[in-house]
């Protein structure tokens, strides 16, 4: 008995919410069918174990997600040994074993394990991907993973949206650490797939220890060095290769370094220090010249004068060498380090470091004979996190978190300058003083043509952005399994943000500003704010685990300090005001803006109906304060209608809400096929919007505030054939039949409307992203550590868009037509040639296998990419006659032309890879 329970205590670690799973089960004697106690359950080459109780019962907590050897022993009982044995995030993994009476002469049984296709525990939709998987699928980064999965679609920007919602509401966490950007919620760091042990999505209804969200919770589990060294290094390269000259320009100039990637890995124990310490270290870097070009036509100092006595005298400067000008080229790196201490059996602590940055350009097609004149995007983002874990118990466990989140974005075209004229490496709240704008920078009539339908002659973009944010967390978890049937789960969570943002424009003119001028801050020109929002959040949440019926229950409490004011008075939204009349108290116009609470409900509920098929239920309360940049967007509340309708942010925003029930079945067919279907419907509320306050006469100002509202209906279908080693062929197909609709397209939809004279909609209408039919398939064939084929299809029915009505100014009704629908195929085709640690593997990767022709964005009034009513109307007639006779003014049908309205054509890459295992 001592010895069984000292084995428990040295084996156990603490259960980290959303990083681990569970193993568990019941040993019987195999002639009688007795339960059996005292059987030592070993998961070799851990320090994990455990041993069955007087009813035969075990259960081992905290395992890393992966695959493990199971080793079932007793005095008295032959051994088993189960291999892959799979662990998954927030999962438990059911093992029941039956052990023989001992047999001198034979050695332990061994047996193959597989991995469950349902899952008795899922209570709510939550697919995962292991780092296997993800080696042996065409894909190059974590949002290709998701839209592999059923409810994910894609918007016309790529941004990723999850069973109808927008794309603010999904949280991205890694190794459970929120790492979402307060600006807007994107991910602030990068993380590459060489990096990822398991990626987790959860489209239902989640638990009470995520909050923060409303459609879905993203989490990779990142890799850790093991007893081993392993190590990976891979260089693959290509181009785009497609035969569509006419729509992509220049994409036959085959280049095959203009897209390359260089990765490795490198993990395993820190020598002398074997048993104690381990490490686990991944970079990537990306470089592609992208699929769209320009031509150097025009440098940005060129323009085009017009004879004002004779408009059709146009003279046009051409400075430019013609040359071909990647246009959406982008650049790219990713790092991790992760150090793992165990200095106690019952003590383990992980440091990770993750680097990320990215550098590149986004296509104008204005500027496709200008190409310099564009603006650069730079992002560079760094997570510092370390977490504590310690068993107090054999079944009680606590972990201690602390994170620092930085991001820093910019976009500009010049460096701004310092008094030597040396470029500054500018960040918000940085002082101007000092520093100038360079020269370069163009007037603005520049951007203007003689004509419409032309591109531009030359001029710059001159508008300068900043964003820099840091969040500090702490975070404190405890979970204790109370019997076999009850784990508790509670804890809870204190963020600190701070966000400096800083956005103007360089004004340069031929009258007012003959030199490139910064405004100052009191402008409506020029945007400057620093915020130290701060959240608390606590949760508890009861795990029930029976053999008939599964249940989550919890419950979550959040708190959000926006540390900031707000307006209070309708009429008068700003003390800047001139007008405001003498009775009206300024000081009494803006106040701190409230705190907000929320309590978040959970339930899930999972039963089986028979031993292979399993009902879940879920229903959940989901509250999300609205991204930062809508509550402190012109926080100064500067005021200023010459230059249009004065836009605020509103720090007194509520949280956004979402109700959501899911009803779902599993059923496995056969040992290595099984079916998922689920039925979702989310009901919103209190989406952001933007709102129209007339002021007095016809003076109106715009402010963000809660009003827009949606509903989401839909269903899931999910089939997989699993891979054997005896049979060789695996397939995924996934379905999604979904409707999102709301009252309003986006929090701009309306301030967009006022901008382009239309109309905004009152009624309920299709959301943007609305992809009614979405069919995803992945087929491999191969053998393992020899050959592999994997392919990739995925189909789409169009996304919404509003039509216009051919040669008038007027729109039917909002997101009323429809896309073309899209189809895309894509390959991995490799061959691992091994000798004796080291594998050499070739590899190939064929990007839309089949060149298909994917029409992203559409013309209103034609509804295709591929062309426009308006390139051959009367409206067109003077660019059309210009072209023809003036040098640099290309004719209106080249204009309509628009390669960036298409998703990518055709790209292959070629590349070899070296691993070994020592």
């Amino acid at each position: 008995m001592k010895k069984v329970l000292l084995l428990c205590l040295l084996s156990v670690q603490l259960l980290l919410a959303g990083t681990t799973g569970k193993l568990s089960g019941r040993v019987k004697d195999e002639s009688t069918g007795e339960a059996l106690y005292g059987v030592n359950i070993i998961l070799e080459g851990t320090g994990f174990g455990a041993a069955t109780d007087l009813n035969g019962n075990y259960l081992i907590n905290n395992i890393p997600p992966g695959e493990y050897t199971v080793i079932f022993s007793a005095v008295g009982y032959q051994s088993k040994k189960f291999l892959s044995v799979k662990i998954n995030v927030d999962f438990t993994t059911r093992l029941d074993v039956n052990l023989g009476t001992e047999d001198v002469l034979l050695d332990a049984v061994v047996v193959e394990a597989k991995a469950p296709l349902v899952r008795k525990d899922l209570t709510s939709s939550q697919s995962t991907i292991d780092a296997q998987q993800i080696k042996t699928l065409p894909v190059e980064s974590i949002s290709q993973l998701l839209t592999l999965q059923a409810g994910v679609t894609q918007g016309v920007d790529g941004s990723i949206h999850i069973r109808g919602g927008r794309s603010s509401e999904i949280q991205y966490t890694i190794n459970g650490i929120p790492v979402s950007n307060p600006f807007d919620n994107s991910a602030t760091v990068q993380l590459a797939t060489n990096a990822i042990q398991e990626l987790s999505v959860i489209s239902g209804t989640f638990n009470a220890e995520y909050g923060n969200a409303m459609s879905g919770i993203v989490n990779s589990i990142t890799k850790e060095g093991g007893e081993k060294y392993t190590g990976q290094f891979s260089f693959y390269t290509g181009d785009h290769f497609s035969g569509k000259t006419s729509r992509f320009p220049n994409i036959d100039d085959l280049d095959v370094l203009s897209n390359s990637v260089t990765e490795f890995t490198l993990g395993g124990p820190v020598p002398g220090l074997e048993k104690m310490l381990g490490f686990f270290f991944s970079g990537r870097h990306d470089k592609d010249d992208g699929w769209l070009y320009g031509i150097r036509e025009h440098k940005t100092s060129d323009s085009a004068y017009v004879n004002p006595m004779n408009p059709n005298d146009i003279r046009i400067a051409l400075t430019g060498d013609n040359a071909i000008v990647p246009m959406n080229w982008n650049e790219s790196y990713s790092a991790t380090f992760k150090l793992t201490l165990k200095p106690w059996t019952a003590v383990k602590i992980n440091y990770d470091l993750i680097l990320s940055g990215s550098t590149g350009k986004g296509y104008d097609h204005n500027f496709k004979y200008n190409p310099e004149g564009t603006r650069t995007y730079y992002d560079d983002g760094m997570l510092n996190s370390i977490e504590i874990r310690q068993a107090i118990s054999d079944k009680t466990f606590y972990t201690l978190r602390g994170s620092h989140n930085y991001n820093k974005s910019s976009a500009y075209l010049y460096p701004l300058l310092n008094a030597s004229g040396n470029q500054v490496d500018f960040e918000p709240g940085m002082s101007l003083s000092g520093l100038r704008p360079d020269p370069r920078h163009q007037p603005e009539e520049k951007l203007t043509t003689p004509a419409p339908y032309m591109f531009y002659f030359g001029g710059t973009q001159n508008n300068h952005n900043y964003e820099k944010s840091q969040t500090l967390l702490a975070k404190f978890d405890i979970v204790s399994q109370i019997d076999m049937n009850h784990e508790i789960k509670t804890g809870f969570e204190v963020k600190s943000h701070t966000m400096d943002y800083q956005n103007f424009t360089v004004k340069r003119d031929s009258s007012r500003f003959l030199e490139p001028t910064i405004l100052p801050v009191s402008t409506a020109f020029h945007d400057y704010y620093v915020k130290k929002p701060f959240e608390i959040s606590a949760y508890i949440q009861d795990k029930m685990e029976y053999d008939n019926i599964i249940v989550n229950l919890g419950i979550r409490y959040d708190m959000f300090n926006p540390e900031s004011r707000a307006s209070v008075n309708i009429f008068y939204p700003t003390p800047n005001d001139p007008e405001i009349p003498p009775y009206i108290n300024k000081d009494e116009l803006l106040k701190d803006a409230s705190v907000k609470h929320q309590i978040s409900p959970r339930l899930g509920i999972s039963f089986p109906i028979t031993d292979k098929g399993i009902i879940h239920f879920s229903y959940g309360h989901f509250f999300q304060i609205p991204p930062f940049q809508y509550l402190y967007s012109n926080s100064d509340f500067k005021f200023s209608y010459s230059v249009g309708q004065p836009l605020y942010g509103n720090a007194n925003l509520n949280p956004e809400k979402t109700v959501t029930y899911e009803l779902g079945l599993q059923q496995q067919l056969t040992e290595d096929l099984a079916f998922n279907v689920t039925g979702f419907f989310k009901d919103v509320r209190d989406l952001l919007a933007t709102q129209v306050v007339r002021v007095a006469g016809d003076k109106t100002y715009l402010k963000y505030v809660n009003k827009d509202y949606g509903g989401i209906k839909g269903f899931t279908f999910s089939l997989t054939k699993r891979r054997t080693k005896s049979d060789w062929l695996g397939v995924t197909l996934d379905y999604t039949l979904q409707i999102a609709e709301g009252n309003d397209t986006d929090a701009d939809a309306f301030f967009l409307d006022l901008s382009s004279g239309r109309q905004s909609e009152k009624v309920v209408v299709y959301l943007p992203w609305d992809q009614t039919h979405t069919l995803n398939t992945t087929v491999s064939v191969g053998e393992a550590g020899d050959w592999n084929v994997s392919l990739i299809g995925r189909l789409g029915t169009g996304l919404p868009y509003t039509p216009q009505i051919t040669q008038t100014q007027l729109y039917a009704k909002t997101n009323s037509g429809r896309r073309p629908s899209n189809a895309r195929v894509d390959l991995l085709a490799e061959k691992t040639i091994s000798l004796f640690d080291i594998r050499l593997n070739l590899f190939l990767k064929i990007f839309n296998l089949f060149d298909t022709l994917n029409e992203r964005v559409v013309y209103f009034d034609t509804g295709r990419a591929t062309y426009s009513l308006f390139q051959n109307s009367g409206g067109t007639k003077t660019t059309q006659e210009l072209s023809e006779t003036i040098p640099g003014i290309h004719s209106p049908q080249e204009y309509f032309q628009r390669p960036n309205y298409f998703f990518p054509p055709r790209e292959v890459r070629l590349g070899v890879s070296f691993e070994f295992n020592l």
